[in-house]
């Protein structure tokens, strides 16, 4: 892969060993902070919300009371956020003020949320006019993965970007796939992949609900469907949390949203047709315009028992699968 001439390469290769720090510690981010953590890698934290920064400290990590503090003198700052409005925020801005002013010079910022690629584009020729380098790092794997260490990671950026974050990758992934010198290419890859997940997370849904309208029990549906040809990694991982009616929120209904709103922006541009896409998005948006928004994707299946009053799982422990609500 041919490197990206930067005059802050040289440093950023310097700041491999430089303080590490992250901003979002939600379902994934506090998988990758614990996952870095355990690798014996120096982590100093923050997250909005306090009682995400309290479980990164009691899992060793020093939590800042801000990102700019979070980022002060970081050779590596990894971003975990939901969109691009918060990346922006987390970077941008109070200008002097901000976690990229905070960095070390020459430092690297490690972009692992999903957002367009255009967006992430934009981000890595203001950040490297700021002097510092972006790796467009964008993840797939779940809470499951990012808790295990197991996550896919479809990285594009400058060498020395790759240089400076080999450690932190190395902590939290099995797979990181090198795609390009430029950033950009990663959040493209991850865009076109979340059409399959998206498609793949109602698909799940939907069969459910039909089997159990249909008078199937959905345990016994789960076993036959997860071991012949329709299984797929979403069906394994959400169908267990509809059927326990587990809806504690590990990715929500509106980050599904908004993913495949990416998508079909995507195909949009590029005049392509993604009409399985958009079925799975206007179902999604369904869910959230339910109030299910906050909830774990997997609660979609919550408009499909809304439609044909019947419930997947049962409610009082009684045999009422397919029964109307």
């Amino acid at each position: 892969m041919a490197a990206t001439t930067s005059s802050a390469e040289t440093p950023a290769k310097e700041n491999a060993t430089a303080p590490t720090a992250i901003i979002g510690l939600g379902a994934m981010g506090l998988g990758l902070a614990k996952n870095m953590l355990r690798h014996g890698i120096a982590l100093t934290g923050y997250d909005i919300r306090d009682e995400a920064c309290d479980d990164f400290a009691a899992a060793g990590g020093r939590a800042a009371g801000s990102a700019a503090e979070a980022a002060a003198n970081a050779g590596l700052l990894i971003i975990m956020v939901v969109d691009t409005a918060q990346v922006r925020e987390v970077l941008f801005s109070d200008g002097e003020q901000s976690a990229l002013a905070a960095m070390r010079d020459g430092g690297t910022v490690m972009l692992c949320s999903t957002i367009a690629p255009a967006d992430t584009r934009a981000i890595a020729a203001e950040t490297q006019a700021a002097g510092a380098l972006l790796l467009d790092a964008p993840v797939s794997g779940g809470q499951a993965g990012a808790a295990a260490g197991t996550l896919t990671v479809m990285a594009s950026g400058p060498r020395a970007a790759f240089d400076a974050a080999e450690s932190a990758l190395q902590a939290i992934s099995k797979t990181v796939h090198r795609l390009g010198d430029a950033p950009g290419i990663g959040s493209t890859y991850k865009t076109v992949h979340q059409l399959a997940t998206g498609a793949h997370l109602v698909v799940a849904a939907e069969l459910l609900a039909f089997g159990a309208r249909a008078g199937c029990d959905p345990r016994k549906l789960f076993d036959i469907v997860s071991t012949s040809a329709g299984q797929s990694w979403m069906f394994d991982d959400r169908a267990p949390r509809i059927l326990n009616g587990d809806y504690a929120p590990r990715s929500t209904v509106d980050i599904f949203v908004k993913d495949l709103e990416l998508a079909l922006r995507e195909g949009r541009d590029l005049s392509m047709p993604l009409p399985v896409g958009a079925a799975a998005h206007q179902v999604l948006l369904a869910a959230s315009a339910m109030g299910c928004g906050g909830l774990d994707d997997a609660a979609v299946v919550k408009v499909y028992e809304r439609i044909t009053g019947a419930l997947v799982r049962p409610e009082h422990g009684g045999d009422d699968r397919g029964k109307k609500v």
